[in-house]
């Protein structure tokens, strides 16, 4: 049996620079949070504005993540083989331009033209965060920095709860895309600034200097290969579902939900979507922390997501005000478990493949995102059209699609297998 070759050795925690390198890189996720969560409070007027309908609305909503999950691919070879900072120095102007191509938007179609612009730039805005950390701090840590990395990256979903419900309210939807973008341009600069990747250890810059001189097929190949894994399926399958719903129910349903059965303001509903997004920031370093190891791991992850699918289907036969208002809360908070099917993926692919490996999973998060909420969007026309209460059919698909995911992954082979590595 071969196995993968023991990680490179770290740079020391003790060096400042590092840590600083990756806030800046954590500012441009925290963006890509901001901008993945703005449909449920720009829902309403935009609908408005362009009679939109609920199929329409998921469209728009998903369109971020069809164009951030498709492009998943092409930035993990692009870390690989070019590095960390010049991929995302590149790749961010773009969401700058989706960003103001929205704020002007005079039509539909140019909407979600700017949602796919958006969506591409983004694409390896924590993909980066991600390799930087597998490649310069300690193996033994990987759960809880990048718990603690999703949860300050959080913080971008703060600025679409309340505040920017405030400025849709007090100006425009169309000043949140300024607001947003000009954020973007700050996060950028940071980046250029303080983003100059450390000196890789020998072994590892000897195998980056190897890829560097791969073709585009033979790199492409490659992801191809991850694919042939027997445990990659179960692994891609789950990370289709877990993140999706937790956006979709944030980024998408939440704010239409409150204020349609239960007539609550644009800012009250974007109160609680901060406080939602507030716990979501909790969750991801307090299961870095608690991360129970390889053994343990793939169960943990299989019960949080079964307990997960449970919240939904409670939330979704219940109309009280107080369940909808505290059952987002409660799933905000675990939401947090997904922090270890990433210290999953990194224990379960070679050194050298980290970051297309990465790539692969944050491609099927993020296309199942879209998805989703492109499906649900269907679901809920589907449903008013029977005169079936839309957010109940929403609630119960993601449920359904949970529990599916946690089959998927319990059912086929696990990474014990990778005997081909």
């Amino acid at each position: 049996m071969h196995h993968p070759p023991p990680p490179a050795p770290p740079i020391a925690l003790s060096q400042r620079p590092v840590w600083a390198m990756l806030f800046a890189l954590t500012t441009a996720f925290a963006l890509s949070q901001a901008y993945r969560t703005v449909a449920t409070l720009m829902a309403a007027p935009l609908q408005a504005d362009f009679h939109l309908g609920a199929q329409a609305l998921g469209l728009f909503a998903g369109a971020f993540h069809f164009a951030f999950g498709a492009m998943q691919l092409f930035m993990g070879i692009g870390i690989d083989l070019q590095g960390v900072r010049r991929t995302v120095l590149t790749a961010f102007p773009v969401a700058i331009a989706g960003s103001a191509l929205s704020a002007l938007a005079t039509s539909y179609p140019m909407l979600v033209a700017g949602q796919v612009l958006i969506g591409i730039g983004c694409a390896p805005a924590f993909l980066v965060c991600t390799v930087f950390i597998a490649r310069h701090l300690p193996a033994d840590r990987f759960a809880a920095i990048s718990g603690l990395t999703l949860g300050l990256g959080g913080i971008g979903m703060l600025l679409t709860g309340t505040p920017l419900a405030w400025l849709i309210e007090a100006t425009s939807w169309r000043m949140g895309f300024w607001v947003l973008g000009a954020f973007a341009v700050l996060a950028w600069g940071l980046i250029y600034a303080l983003v100059h990747e450390p000196a890789l250890p020998a072994a590892m810059a000897q195998a980056r200097g190897a890829q560097a001189r791969e073709t585009l097929g033979q790199a492409i190949g490659k992801f191809g290969a991850l694919f042939l894994l027997p445990h990659t399926l179960g692994i891609v399958l789950l990370a289709a579902v877990g993140y999706a719903s937790f956006i979709s129910l944030r980024g998408l349903w939440l704010g239409p939900m409150l204020m349609q059965r239960h007539g609550f303001s644009l800012v009250q509903a974007g109160n609680v979507a901060l406080v939602m997004s507030l716990t979501s920031l909790i969750g991801p370093p307090l299961f870095g922390r608690l991360d129970p190891g390889p053994k343990h791991r793939r169960r943990w992850i299989v019960g949080f997501t079964l307990l997960m699918a449970g919240l939904f289907a409670a939330f979704a036969l219940m109309h009280s005000a107080w369940v909808d208002v505290g059952g987002p809360i409660v799933i905000g908070l675990l939401s947090g478990y997904m922090v270890l099917q990433y210290a999953d993926v990194r224990s379960a692919y070679p050194a050298e493949l980290t970051g297309r490996a990465m790539a692969v999973f944050t491609m099927a998060m993020f296309l199942g995102v879209a998805g989703m909420q492109w499906l649900t969007g269907i679901v809920a026309a589907m449903a008013s059209a029977r005169g079936i209460e839309p957010f109940t059919a929403v609630l119960a698909s993601i449920a359904a699609l949970l529990a599916a995911g946690a089959l998927a992954f319990t059912v086929l082979p696990g990474p014990v297998r990778r005997a081909a590595m």
